[in-house]
């Protein structure tokens, strides 16, 4: 199907030194600009972030520091990069949230106004959950082929849930995953409940169920870090030492029951490893 185009709609993604806006950089940007007449142009350009990469960064997008360290910085490619978008529309995935106000960002920060009023933006990822509700009354007419009359009662929902858990254990059983972090293929969709309770794990590694407290590596060493406020991306215990009254505010401020019990083990643990001598 050819686009019905008034002007050209530029597609686009970015890959980044990490997720969080204002801080991370761009390390690549692909483009590919969809003219009226069904033209297509493509672009795709590696940047030099002038920071290192994590390796959790790496892992996902497969980009290394060595792999830009002779690639042009942001500053250098933004006038071309501009000159590619032009006056165009915007279409991406999950665009909206991230890539978007990423890269509006990150010309600002090269003194580009990256203006955002004139153009008209599709994000893809938003049509795809519109369209394809993931909701239990969703699930149940896709897994079971049935449809969810009593919505929201607890007793239908929970009777639905297991139904659909039966029917993605049959539709699953022989499907292939490949984990984005390691790449290691399995299947792990099996009539197994370790397996699967593995598999439903949280992605974003949280200590606690609210996930206030994520696991993330730092300097070459998994530990716990603060995942909101003012120490965000912090380890625990670093704040924990340098601020202690943080854990004082926390414990008498409206944080859930569990993420207390997680601060109170952390600081436990601080505890013991003074007086053991352990660092």
């Amino acid at each position: 199907m050819k686009l019905n185009l008034e002007r050209p709609l530029i597609f686009f993604d970015l890959e980044t030194t990490g997720l969080n806006i204002g801080k991370d950089r761009i390390v690549e940007i692909s483009m590919l600009k969809i003219m009226p007449d069904g033209e297509e142009l493509e672009k795709t350009m590696l940047l030099n972030p002038e920071i290192h990469i994590p390796e959790e960064a790496s892992k996902v997008h497969g980009i290394y520091d060595k792999d830009v360290a002779d690639k042009p910085r942001l500053e250098d490619a933004v006038g071309e990069i501009s000159a590619f978008f032009g006056d165009g529309d915007i279409a991406g995935y999950n665009s909206n949230k991230f890539d978007v106000p990423f890269l509006v960002q990150e010309m600002a920060r090269c003194g580009v106004n990256f203006d955002l009023r004139n153009r008209r933006m599709i994000d893809v990822q938003n049509i795809f959950h519109k369209m394809e509700p993931r909701t239990l009354i969703a699930a149940y007419k896709f897994y079971c082929g049935k449809s969810l009359d009593d919505a929201h009662q607890a007793a239908a929902d929970t009777r639905a849930t297991y139904e659909v858990l039966k029917g993605q254990l049959d539709m699953y059983k022989d499907t292939e995953y490949t984990d984005p972090k390691t790449d290691k293929v399995t299947k792990p969709v099996q009539n197994d409940v370790k397996m699967l309770s593995d598999f439903t794990k949280d992605i974003h590694n949280h200590v606690d169920l609210a996930g206030h407290i994520a696991l993330q590596n730092v300097k070459g060493k998994e530990c716990e870090v603060f995942n909101f406020g003012k120490h965000k991306g912090k380890p625990v215990k670093e704040v924990f030492t340098i601020e202690p009254q943080y854990y004082d505010w926390m414990m008498k401020a409206d944080f859930p029951f569990n993420t207390k019990e997680v601060i109170t083990r952390i600081r436990k643990e601080m505890m013991l490893e003074r007086q053991f001598g352990r660092g």
